[in-house]
């Protein structure tokens, strides 16, 4: 579990972004640590944190595919709402 970013103003900072980035990368850290073969995310700081739900999975997916995974093998973006599901489809 992760918590990301809240953004109060609807517009993430620099800082923010790199935050929720650190988000992705802090899990990917464990689960290569702990020899995990998958992890899931949610839609990290989306929703009551504001974070813009595109930004937020460009982040996710940008971050992940940089990330050198060594164990992890499979990595599941899970979501909840209709348009993050048509965002990851259209990045991925």
């Amino acid at each position: 579990h992760t918590v990301g970013p809240m953004i109060e103003t609807g517009i993430p900072t620099k800082e923010q972004e790199e935050e929720l980035a650190q988000c992705y990368r802090s899990c990917l850290d464990i689960a290569e640590e702990n020899g995990l073969e998958s992890i899931a995310f949610c839609c990290i700081s989306t929703g009551v944190f504001h974070f813009p739900n595109r930004r937020a999975a460009e982040i996710a997916i940008e971050t992940v595919r940089a990330y050198p995974r060594k164990s992890v093998k499979t990595v599941l973006f899970n979501v909840f709402l209709d348009k993050d599901y048509d965002i990851y489809k259209e990045l991925l």
